[in-house]
């Protein structure tokens, strides 16, 4: 891999990631302030400077402490002006082509990540960074093959292991929204990651689980969890050397499927080669058959695709379990799952697909 570290008009950090031979480990270890690190990719040069007259971003992102749930917020009106719905000649996420500019400088790229414009997290309160996993616009992640969503992989552990040695962060976040009905206002196949000041109260919520949980039995709960899902069979999904998927006991989406490397690592980082190799494979396997749930005629299916990593300095961090979570809002054929009073006043989800059922029908759609 070879890594191109660069500057926006604005001053916003941008990375190229393109794949070659004798590729680093996406590790963290090189990094630059717009010098190339990295390895050899046959010749590609970037260099391309972003012509736009931009000024300095100016955020008033602000975190604020609930006294009642202890949870925080983020506000950040400047967020209120973003990009919504583009036209697709006019995608900020696509080259930069044929004069018009866009927040890529470069004339192609195989994967990108650049500071967010209009971040819901900066300076003390975190950072925000867009993940753009093809500059093909019409593709999504399913469509771009293993070795892109290798490259993918490397760019997600590389972000990790950087926004770690920041002082302010305490977790990582990198996920993808994926269609309308999830509230995506951009077409283009991407992702993002959010790096917080905070461990979020979802990862707050496993952990004490986790604490309790070895406080009374002497074992690690993640794994205790993946063998009950192993040993049942009913609800795992698809299983390969290094990686295993199952629709979780108590799912709170009508289809949702957890993903777990074999042996139990705390974040991406940790990952060793060979879960690294067998991934693409697994997880656009993964993708596909959500696309095919509810049958052809359907539009792609919206989803929502999230790494869960160890918080870089919490009290349990060795015994949580890196894994990525894939649900969707749809519930069946053109109808799609709200959260009502229940799931939304008091955060109890009520789920009308019965978790084996669902795996049942992940199942039924493997790739033939």
């Amino acid at each position: 891999m070879k890594k191109t570290v660069t500057r926006l008009a604005d001053g916003r950090e941008l990375i190229y990631y393109d794949s070659g031979d004798g590729a680093d480990s996406g590790d963290g270890a090189d990094s630059g302030d717009g010098a190339d690190s990295g390895d050899s990719t046959g010749g590609v040069v970037r260099d391309a400077v972003d012509r736009r007259p931009l000024g300095p971003v100016a955020t008033s992102s602000e975190i604020r402490h609930d006294p009642l749930l202890g949870d925080s917020v983020a506000i950040a009106s400047h967020r209120q002006s973003r990009t919504y719905h583009p036209p697709a000649d006019e995608c900020p996420l696509c080259p930069s082509r044929d004069g018009r500019l866009s927040e890529i400088p470069d004339s192609s790229y195989e994967v990108v990540v650049f500071e967010n414009r209009f971040p819901s997290l900066a300076g003390d309160s975190g950072r925000c960074e867009v993940v753009c996993f093809t500059s093909d616009h019409d593709a999504s992640f399913a469509d771009i093959g293993e070795e892109q969503a290798a490259l993918v992989l490397a760019a997600w552990t590389d972000r990790t292991a950087d926004l770690a040695r920041l002082p302010q962060v305490e977790q990582v976040f990198a996920f993808e929204n994926r269609g309308e009905e999830i509230g995506v206002t951009l077409g283009h196949p991407h992702g993002q990651i959010y790096a917080y000041p905070f461990v979020t109260p979802r990862t707050e919520l496993m952990l004490r689980s986790a604490r309790t949980h070895r406080a009374e039995t002497g074992r690690n709960l993640f794994d205790d969890v993946v063998a009950r899902e192993r040993a049942e069979g009913t609800r795992v999904v698809l299983e390969g050397e290094h990686w295993v998927a199952f629709v979780p006991y108590a799912a709170h989406w009508p289809y949702e499927v957890h993903l777990y490397p074999k042996r139990r690592v705390p974040d991406l980082r940790s990952l060793d080669d060979a879960a690294r190799a067998e991934f693409p494979r697994v997880y656009l396997e993964l993708l596909k058959r959500f696309d095919r749930i509810f049958g052809e005629a359907e539009p792609p299916t919206p989803y929502i695709a999230a790494w869960h990593q160890a918080p870089f300095r919490a009290e349990g961090r060795d015994d949580f379990a890196l894994h990525l979570e894939l649900f969707t809002v749809r519930r069946t054929s053109g109808k799609l799952k709200f959260l009502a009073g229940s799931e939304s006043g008091m955060s109890v989800f009520i789920n009308d697909v019965p978790p084996e059922n669902a795996a049942g029908r992940l199942r039924e759609v493997a790739s033939k």
